[in-house]
């Protein structure tokens, strides 16, 4: 039901044929010259890399190129390979580590990245795994938001705990708790205020929602997964940077990665955030859903296969 790599590499279509397949015609049957590592940054910034993480990209190919005095194109394209692989694994780490009776995750994210759809696709990959899950709407700042997460628990069939709209977001999460407990859920899935009217409101919002965890179970929360719309590129990286000042951030998740030619910006997450990407959604059903394997991730970047085909 729910893939890894094949599923990434399908989503990831759109920025094969688009940015990336630029950058392997343009580090095709050519030499090297000056000209190629300047459309190659032009090309490797539209495709959501981001400024900072091309710059250094494009500098270590430089020096790697003098290094070993190559002198085709086709060398470049492997050593890129090579170098964008190693980005995502030197920050990968596994999902939720460790054995305990209860895993709490909260899950963060601007309001409209994906965040409510991503939490119930988190809950039915869960559910595959033969888990009990059970959701916390604590984004009460939202009635819109308490009703989007019951509607999609009972798509993925999983209960939610809930209270009225404008309640103490850290009661919902101790009630979630202890109902979790009682019930014997073994995972706790948490949404979190999206859009708060300061950054400090947020950071005060957030911080008593861990630290309520934190009372409740031992070392909660296990997780805390930021959600970031792939669509937006650059935009979610900026909004990612306040999230990342209120709350230690394990692992980031990419939604609506099929829906951009942009997936580059996988790799701006490792480089300017410094955090994994630990699943990603590609698609508007539930099981579209996949664990971040960083090998299929640069794979399907790069190779071509009949569905590219097809489409040309």
């Amino acid at each position: 039901m729910f893939g890894k790599g094949e599923k990434i590499e399908e989503s990831l279509t759109r920025t094969r044929t688009s940015f990336f397949g630029r950058i392997m015609s343009l580090l095709g049957g050519r030499t090297i010259d000056e000209s190629l590592w300047e459309e190659l940054e032009e090309l490797l910034i539209q495709a959501d890399l981001g400024v900072a993480t091309t710059v250094e990209i494009v500098e270590w190919l430089r020096a790697e190129t003098g290094r070993h005095r190559l002198r085709r194109a086709e060398d470049v394209q492997q050593l890129l390979k090579e170098h964008l692989l190693q980005l995502l694994r030197e920050k990968q780490q596994p999902y939720l580590q460790g054995e305990r009776m209860l895993s709490v995750v909260l899950v963060v994210g601007v309001n409209g990245s994906g965040k409510t759809t991503s939490i119930a696709k988190l809950a039915a990959y869960h559910k595959a795994r033969g888990d009990k899950v059970l959701l916390a709407a604590a984004d009460t700042f939202r009635a819109a938001a308490i009703d989007q997460l019951r509607i999609w628990g009972e798509r993925a069939g999983v209960e939610v705990i809930a209270h009225q709209p404008g309640a103490d977001a850290g009661a919902v999460v101790y009630d979630a708790i202890r109902a979790a407990g009682s019930r014997q859920f073994n995972v706790l899935i948490a949404d979190t205020a999206g859009r708060l009217h300061t950054k400090y409101n947020l950071m005060q919002e957030l911080k008593k929602v861990r630290g309520v965890a934190q009372k409740q179970v031992h070392r909660a929360p296990h997780e805390t997964l930021l959600v970031l719309d792939a669509t937006t590129g650059q935009n979610a990286l900026s909004q990612a940077k306040v999230f990342l000042e209120a709350v230690q951030i394990t692992g980031c998740v990419l939604a609506k990665l099929d829906g951009t030619a942009k997936g580059g910006m996988a790799f701006a997450i490792a480089s300017e955030l410094g955090v994994p990407v630990k699943f990603v959604g590609t698609g508007e059903h539930l099981e579209d859903w996949a664990e971040f394997d960083p090998q299929a991730f640069v794979s399907g970047l790069f190779e071509r296969d009949r569905r590219d085909e097809s489409a040309d």
